[in-house]
């Protein structure tokens, strides 16, 4: 990069809690006889598994990683699936890990112990005919160099190894890729790349811009997961990136940021994607990718739960394996058949729909409808108010907040992207950092969540009641700093607003400014007599996106103003499906 620099701090060796039965260097090869067991609480192999532990692969500037491969005990030659992430190839049976499957309420017994954290199991693939190779990436564990984060080296690595693995005797050529969170944004870049023998990926929620999506979503420095991520990860023996750093360095837009978005218009690959609507942290890149990427056979499934107890979900699996067996084996199995999108609908009641199939998201006969904000009721209304009234909120009060509500009298199903558009004015203040919210209530006003993952225990209400948003469902939010209030041109939608962050626009006293504000995609339905509520506040109203991280706290004072009515007339605009 020109004069733009990554900053690095010293990793440090992979401390005890994340270290598993494999992690020793161990180079060789044995096979793993079926019935063997990791673990007492893991999953048996069912069947003789080959395993190469510790094989070295030489990077293109001559660094080289470590990787393990599983494999099927045959002499058939079989595709492969690649795990590519930063968290060692051996943490599977990590008390971390453990720990992290007991947090949502996913028994260990699911895997087997030899899958890399958010990864495909062997257990289940090589049994259905493919290896898997889970690499400790640049810079982690034993391999060597300086590691990155979410960046497009991820791309250039991860394409090397494909092509490396796609030369051995036991490989068919066809190589697929496919994971959660950290495993699905490296498909995003390694896609970009093109390698040659990459025949299909599977991105299983996850960022897809690392600025606007981890570290300064709405243009507000919020870098507490990104530190739990830095620090409790990217153990090796030399540097990793400093994304804590660049933040403080680079708060605007510029080449680094740049290079930690993946050249959208050269994915061309087969992609099966997976989101949901309620992971704070991957739902926006989740769908930004999904929309952006060129390939012209992607699928999209929007499920209803967490990412983890979707994934190893056998039904889910059995889905997957089919994607696979038509792209990586050439099965003539109707794939192809499947619809485009299969979204769900929520309703916090126990009544979620799930599978429903459209040709595009949203579906066809969704239409953008603006619900104006009334200051004077309170309410949003589909006609836009007359008179010009303000409603304002000090910052640090009780309440920091204003909100308005509607109504459905008949069903009504919001499906799609909604967005805020707003005249805004800070009085005493320069710049205001603003959250929002898309609340159901039910018919008594009572605001309405929904648990997401499998643990209902009293310890994941404590954990959820403020924060761990990607545990609990409570709507769709979304975030500005209204000072990066500037559109790019280029990429905003009428559905999708999108910021440029590379500007700061202060305000001056007295100024109205109209801003647009994103907010989470939706499937949300209404029954007769539940309402909508709709929340401004210069406080962060759903907390953390996962327990014991750091909260940010906005950057407010003064007084917030909201102007609705007359020449400021404030709108939500909300996807309604036709009934």
């Amino acid at each position: 990069m020109s004069d733009v620099q990554k900053i690095y701090t010293a990793s440090s060796p992979l401390p005890p809690a994340r270290t598993g039965v494999l992690t020793p260097f161990e180079p060789g090869t044995r096979t793993l006889e079926a019935g063997f067991r990791i673990a007492p609480q893991f999953k048996p192999l069912p069947v003789d598994v080959v395993f190469e532990k510790d094989v070295a692969i030489t990077l293109r500037d001559g660094v080289t990683i470590y990787a393990d491969v599983f494999r099927p005990a045959t002499d058939e030659q079989v595709p492969v699936i690649v795990a590519w992430s930063p968290y060692g190839k051996a943490q599977g049976t990590s008390l971390s890990v453990m720990g992290v499957f007991g947090l949502v309420g996913i028994p260990n017994s699911a895997v087997s112990g030899l899958e890399k954290f958010e990864a495909a199991d062997p257990a289940y693939w090589v049994e259905q005919g493919y290896a898997l190779c889970n690499p400790d990436i640049r810079g982690v564990v034993d391999s060597e160099g300086d590691s990155v984060l979410w960046d497009r080296q991820d791309g250039r690595d991860a394409y090397d190894v494909i092509e490396w693995l796609a030369e051995q005797h036991w490989c068919s050529g066809k190589v697929g890729m496919s994971g959660t969170s950290y495993l699905a944004v490296s498909q995003w870049f390694t896609a970009a790349e093109q390698p040659p023998h990459l025949a299909a990926i599977n991105p299983w929620e996850g960022v897809s811009d690392v600025y606007r999506d981890l570290v300064l979503r709405g243009g507000m420095p919020d870098t507490g997961f990104a530190r739990q991520l830095q620090e409790g990860s990217f153990f090796g023996k030399a540097r990793k990136e400093d994304i804590l750093a660049e933040v403080d360095a680079y708060p605007l837009v510029n080449e680094l940021w740049e290079h930690k978005i993946p050249e959208f218009d050269k994915i061309t690959v087969p992609a099966y994607i997976v989101a949901s609507y309620s992971n704070t942290l991957h739902t926006m890149g989740t769908f930004r990718a999904w929309r952006r990427i060129a390939s012209d056979e992607k699928w999209l499934r929007i499920h209803n739960t967490q990412e983890w107890p979707d994934y190893y979900d056998p039904a889910n699996v059995e889905d997957l394996r089919r994607f696979f067996d038509r792209y990586l084996k050439g099965v003539d199995n109707d794939w192809e058949q499947t619809a485009r999108v299969r979204y769900s609908v929520l309703d916090l009641e126990g009544g979620d729909q799930v599978n429903l199939e459209a040709d595009q998201f949203p579906p066809t006969d969704v239409a953008n409808t603006k619900f104006y904000l009334d200051g004077r009721s309170r309410t949003l209304t589909t006609t836009a108010p007359t008179d010009a009234t303000p409603a304002a909120y000090v910052v640090g009060s009780n309440p920091q907040a204003v909100s308005f509500l509607t109504r459905f009298d008949e069903e009504t199903t919001l499906v799609g992207y909604p967005k805020a558009h707003l005249f805004v004015e800070a009085r005493d203040a320069d710049d205001m950092d603003l959250f929002v919210l898309v609340q159901k209530l039910d018919a008594h006003g009572t605001p309405l969540q929904a648990v997401t993952v499998p643990n209902r225990s009293a310890m994941a209400h404590d954990l959820t009641d403020h924060g761990a948003t990607i545990l609990k469902y409570k709507g769709s939010d979304g975030r500005l700093r209204v000072s990066a209030r500037h559109l790019d041109e280029t990429l905003s939608t009428d559905d999708v607003p999108a910021h440029t962050f590379d500007r700061v626009e202060k305000l001056s006293p007295g100024e109205v400014v109209e801003i647009e504000i994103d907010l989470f995609p939706v499937g949300l339905a209404f029954h007769p007599g539940e309402q909508l509520r709709f929340i401004v506040s210069s406080a962060n109203l759903l907390g953390t996106l996962m327990p014991a991280i750091e909260e940010y706290v906005g950057a407010n004072s003064g007084t917030h103003v909201v102007h609705t009515g007359g020449e400021h007339a404030s709108y939500l605009q909300l996807p309604v499906q036709a009934r």
